[in-house]
């Protein structure tokens, strides 16, 4: 199993609300490119995202499935994406400091072609992409908060 982590310097509310919009996925997601439909259920477990994988046009069009959630602290999915098949990926939430969130994702590969590389192969793969997807997905986390705190001032 690969994990990745990384501090975002906001409260995990704030990154939960963008994990719990499934329209953000493709901005978050690394190799996801567009989205076609969002379950009005996401993310309670069973709902689905539809989306396409890789760049047009040949993209192949997939989804992603909610298999755990606890709002707000974690987020499991079943990512399907070819050529390397479905994955397995947790995404946890952990208070850090004053008002940010330690993000810890963690994935591997559980059915299909990329299945039978070798864990450290795998991981070569995917740290990488799940390093970037982190990135952006604390690039929409802190955008939407400051957003929202600009919209609703403290006195």
């Amino acid at each position: 199993m690969t994990e990745v982590s990384r501090v975002i310097d906001v409260p995990p509310d704030a990154v939960f609300e963008v994990l719990a919009d499934g329209w953000l996925y493709a901005g978050w997601v690394v190799g996801s490119s567009h989205i076609r439909d969002v379950d009005l259920a996401w993310p309670d477990v069973g709902s689905r995202i539809h989306h396409s994988v890789g760049p047009w046009p040949v993209h192949v069009q997939d989804e992603t499935v909610v298999t755990a959630v606890e709002r707000g602290l974690s987020l499991s999915l079943e990512a399907r994406g070819w050529p390397l098949g479905a994955a397995a990926v947790g995404i946890t939430l952990v208070p850090h400091g004053e008002s940010g969130t330690l993000v810890r994702m963690t994935e591997h590969i559980v059915r299909g072609p990329g299945k039978v590389l070798p864990a450290p192969l795998q991981a070569l793969l995917v740290k990488p992409r799940n390093t970037e997807s982190l990135a952006r997905l604390a690039d929409l986390a802190t955008g939407k908060h400051a957003r929202a705190r600009s919209a609703h001032p403290t006195p």
